[in-house]
């Protein structure tokens, strides 16, 4: 494909890369858009091989099979590649030509192809047998050494599958359970859908697990929600309580603060009240002895006193 763009114009060829890159990403999820890339990439560069095979394979998929069917063909003009042969058949029973589609698979290029390619041209080849009416030529179309072989190629389930399908319309019960548990044996993946199958031909109801491993799990968390919202109630009650009794705390010290600070306060009145006793009582004292002693000197200066004057002086005869 790369040397198929190098023959464009630089930004030709980027332009149609990019398209031919969205269309392989969204394949899988989306056929219907990858096609739409693809046309673009066709309308772009029409004269490419591969960009053919992109239009063709993505119309394919997304079940627009005139077209698919045109563009193969296309494909095995233009690049010589004949593995295509069984999606055009697959294309002319989708149609409702299962006789082209027989025709498809006598091509002379048939023993050219790849062995999946050759497995999947003989289940095309068996529903065709299948559609016309002809189940038991389907069942004998079908019944080649690979449905015994020992390999894990993608092909050996479907292989498998379509035969026990083909058994299972003829009526042999017994024999399609075989094959379908056969089929369910290598395929991992459940791809086919043949455990399915089986238990229908069994009597038996297939239960979807995962569905109800969602309605457990959906249960399972909306308990463990209502036993988390009770624990977080009772968390909150419990973070409730605990800021009461810390405001009580805070209040009880509040209050036992004032209290010691009354205390203090009656103490320092009750020093100040014994202070200024304490200094009455030291000026009284102060004042007794005052009284005391500035008498006694006043007598005394009295005494002294009253003695020079009443003593007469001496005169000299």
């Amino acid at each position: 494909m790369k040397a198929e763009l190098r023959s464009l114009p630089r930004t030709l060829a980027d332009l149609v890369a990019q398209h031919l890159v969205a269309s392989g990403r969204v394949l899988d999820d989306d056929p219907e858009l990858a096609y739409q890339h693809a046309r673009v990439a066709r309308r772009l560069a029409s004269r490419l091989g591969g960009v053919r095979e992109a239009v063709a394979i993505t119309a394919y998929l997304a079940e627009h099979y005139d077209e698919a069917l045109t563009e193969f063909r296309a494909v095995r003009r233009m690049t010589g590649n004949h593995e295509v042969i069984a999606m055009m058949a697959d294309c002319e029973r989708a149609l409702g030509r299962p006789d082209k589609a027989l025709a498809l698979t006598k091509d002379k290029h048939v023993n050219e192809l790849s062995e999946p390619t050759q497995i999947e041209l003989l289940i095309v080849a068996a529903g065709a047998r299948r559609d016309m009416g002809q189940t038991a030529a389907a069942i004998q179309t079908l019944e080649v050494p690979e449905l015994t072989k020992r390999t894990r190629a993608e092909w050996l389930p479907r292989l498998r599958y379509a035969y026990a399908d083909a058994l299972a319309e003829a009526g042999r019960t017994d024999e399609a359970l075989v094959w379908f548990h056969r089929a369910a044996g290598v395929d991992g993946d459940g791809l086919t859908g043949a455990a399915e199958r089986a238990a229908e031909l069994e009597g038996l109801e297939f239960t979807d697990l995962d569905e109800d491993d969602t309605v457990l799990d959906d249960e399972y968390f909306e308990e463990e929600d209502e036993v988390e919202e009770d624990d977080d109630l009772t968390d909150e009650a419990d973070l409730d309580d605990a800021e009461a009794d810390a405001d009580d705390e805070t209040a009880d010290e509040a209050d036992e603060s004032v209290d010691e600070a009354d205390e203090a306060a009656d103490e320092a009145d009750e020093a100040e009240d014994e202070a200024d006793e304490a200094e009455d009582a030291a000026e009284d004292e102060a004042g007794d002895d005052l009284d005391e002693d500035g008498v006694d000197e006043f007598e005394d200066v009295k005494d002294s006193t009253g003695d020079e004057r009443g003593k007469p002086e001496d005169t000299e005869e």
